[in-house]
């Protein structure tokens, strides 16, 4: 068994204009001095990373693993959360969206879906450049409008759906199976991969793509109402990245999980800071070690309630309390005895 990496922490929650959070020293700094050992990097903010500059200079790479070295960091992983929900995006969405491309490809449903393809194998190549197994991202979503289906879906919608989500994706898995990364889907509502069983179709659809892995957070599992533990049964074998987010579920006469349009403080499922919610995380950190997880345990705070900065303070102590490091013998070694086969034989009757 292998002791998983961590605390790590992804830092789009925290990147801002105002110090530390403006720059990468900076950011580093801040995060060395609660006590994490590495940082999951969004990569839309040249501030912190050029991703095709990443991609396309082994030398630049390298600067940007040393500068974070510095620091007593690693790069756990990157993360194109963004740039994958743009690999697919129903009509419907289109001006929600573009927010989240540059405004050359704005307006241009075409030209941003091009763009956010560019930008993942961008990513293949720079994780490859910087040393790193896995990436962390979304999926996108076709169908995500049609899952409570009134009035009731046409048929075929959803496995065409899935068909074109295949396309889409399979020269980027290849991409990332030809740098040596695994592509992390985030499992989240709002993604046409939100649980188990969509996961399990777009597996099927892609044939199975060994690069076609999970990035596990429990607490999109406690909104919907899934078995988070039993899921790590399930898929333990696909999950490569770990985000450690907390939530709770407290449902009323009034809303359950489609939480009635309210704000994320007034919601019967709702995020918390790690420690805060009703996640099982001493089982979760057993079954990983269990299962022989390698990567990292990376602290993502979404709270309504608690300060970011107390958030990522409490966190980092959080997870490093909670990392298994995992043994290199059993603990009945003392009684044991060197292999006899005669003695073998005769306790058998033979």
């Amino acid at each position: 068994m292998t002791t998983m990496q961590g605390p790590a922490v992804f830092l789009a929650q925290f990147i801002s204009d105002e110090a530390p959070f403006n720059s990468l020293d900076r950011i580093c700094q801040w995060a060395a001095d609660l006590g994490f050992k590495g940082i999951q990097i969004p990569t839309l903010d040249a501030r912190f990373i050029d991703l095709q500059k990443a991609a396309e200079s082994k030398n630049y790479a390298d600067e940007l693993t040393g500068k974070v070295a510095s620091y007593g960091l690693k790069i756990s992983e990157l993360s194109t959360h963004l740039q994958g929900q743009l690999v697919a995006v129903h009509p419907a969405y289109d001006d929600f969206f573009d927010g989240f491309a540059p405004a050359q490809v704005r307006d241009n449903p075409k030209a941003r879906q091009e763009w956010a393809v560019q930008q993942m194998h961008y990513a293949a190549k720079a994780s490859q450049n910087l040393g790193l197994e896995a990436h962390a991202t979304f999926s996108g979503s076709l169908l995500w409008q049609y899952f409570h289906p009134w009035p009731q879906r046409p048929p075929g919608l959803i496995e065409e759906g899935f068909k074109e989500l295949a396309k889409r994706w399979l020269p980027i898995l290849n991409s990332f199976d030809e740098n040596g990364v695994d592509v992390c889907y985030e499992i989240h509502p709002g993604e046409d991969l939100f649980d188990g069983e969509t996961y399990e179709m777009f597996l099927k659809a892609v044939d199975n793509h060994q690069r076609a892995c999970l990035l596990y957070d429990p607490s999109h599992f406690v909104l919907q109402q899934l078995d988070y533990l039993q899921y790590i049964d399930f898929y333990h074998e696909r999950i490569k990245a770990f985000h450690v987010k907390d939530a709770e579920f407290n449902s009323t006469g009034k809303q359950g999980t489609f939480g009635g349009y309210q704000s994320w403080l007034n919601r019967a499922g709702r995020y918390r800071s790690p420690g805060d919610g009703q996640i099982d995380f001493k089982t979760i950190f057993s079954k990983l070690a269990q299962y022989n997880y390698k990567g990292w345990a990376v602290m993502e705070w979404e709270c309504c309630l608690k300060n970011q900065e107390d958030g990522a303070r409490e966190g980092a102590e959080f997870i490093k309390k909670h990392i298994i490091k995992v043994t290199d013998k059993a603990f009945d070694d003392f009684a044991a005895v060197s292999t006899n086969t005669e003695l073998n034989r005769k306790n058998l009757g033979l």
